[in-house]
């Protein structure tokens, strides 16, 4: 069954050191890497316990669309149903085009936007390959949010893009900080929208991945003993132990810890916020 419009799909990571990013990540999370071949750039696939997670790229020396390096950083792709008619209805929405329209062998078709709010993400409109499994093991995407200053212009883009409704989380924050919505039901969501204007600079936002660990501080100390870093957290919410961490490129994700899950008033007054589970 296909998987519906609007739900988040896939992941990739774009790496300039790729022998120290492979080890990074086989190490945190055990993954493994299929290295795909000369006829697709070496683009490396991702699974975890055989299960595919996402994938992953060499872009030392590739240029963005302005012509200025690629930074490491990992993107966050979005089901469609035709990637050309979305692809032309974002722009129309005031999107511009990152990458164009492609076919992907016979796995799918892809293209990549820079949304109206200068947040990248991916389009996914799949073939033979719908994308990642929401397994909940360790090692596996259990959440995404796209964390903005301009909270209404981006409720109203992909609400528009993806005929999607967004709705209020089922929980919420006590301390009124922060506006959230999900894209779509609780229990079949698999992002939100934050409005991250009163404790992110801007340079910071973007969309972000979470990615499931059996518990938050030990993975927060790995992520420290392999290279990387730790740059928020971990910190408690009624979703999960949660921290904000970097590998030893800078490519930012988020970790969570479910079952470390607490209260929703034990969880008050902290602003980091993913529902860190999905349906």
């Amino acid at each position: 069954m296909a998987r519906p419009t609007g739900d988040t799909t896939w992941l990739d990571l774009g790496t300039t050191k790729l022998e120290a990013t492979l080890t990074f990540y086989s190490e945190l999370f055990g993954w493994m890497f299929e290295d795909t071949g000369e006829e697709f750039g070496h683009y490396h696939m991702i699974s975890n316990d055989g299960a595919p997670v996402g994938g992953l790229m060499d872009v030392a020396g590739m240029p963005m669309p302005d012509g200025t390096p690629l930074e490491s950083g990992w993107d966050v792709y979005l089901a469609v149903d035709d990637v050309d008619a979305r692809l032309a209805r974002a722009t129309e929405h005031g999107a511009s085009v990152f990458s164009p329209a492609m076919d992907i062998g016979p796995l799918g078709r892809s293209a990549m936007i820079t949304d109206p709010t200068g947040a990248r993400v991916g389009l996914w409109q799949a073939n033979e390959f719908e994308g990642f499994e929401f397994t909940g093991a360790p090692g596996s995407p259990v959440w995404f949010e796209l964390m903005t200053h301009e909270f209404d212009a981006a409720r109203e883009f992909y609400s528009t893009l993806l005929d999607i409704q967004l709705e209020p989380m089922g929980e919420s924050m006590d301390d009124g900080m922060m506006r959230y919505l999900n894209a779509g039901p609780m229990d079949s969501a698999t992002w939100g929208l934050g409005d991250s204007t009163a404790f992110m600079p801007k340079e910071a936002t973007g969309w972000r991945a979470y990615l499931a660990v059996e518990s938050a501080d030990p993975a927060a100390a790995k992520v420290q003993e392999l290279g990387g870093s730790v740059l928020d957290g971990p910190i408690d919410s009624p979703f999960g132990r949660i921290a904000t961490v970097a590998d030893p490129d800078g490519a930012t994700f988020q970790i969570c810890a479910m079952s470390e899950a607490v209260g929703e008033s034990a969880a008050a007054g902290e602003p980091e916020v993913g529902a860190a589970t999905a349906g």
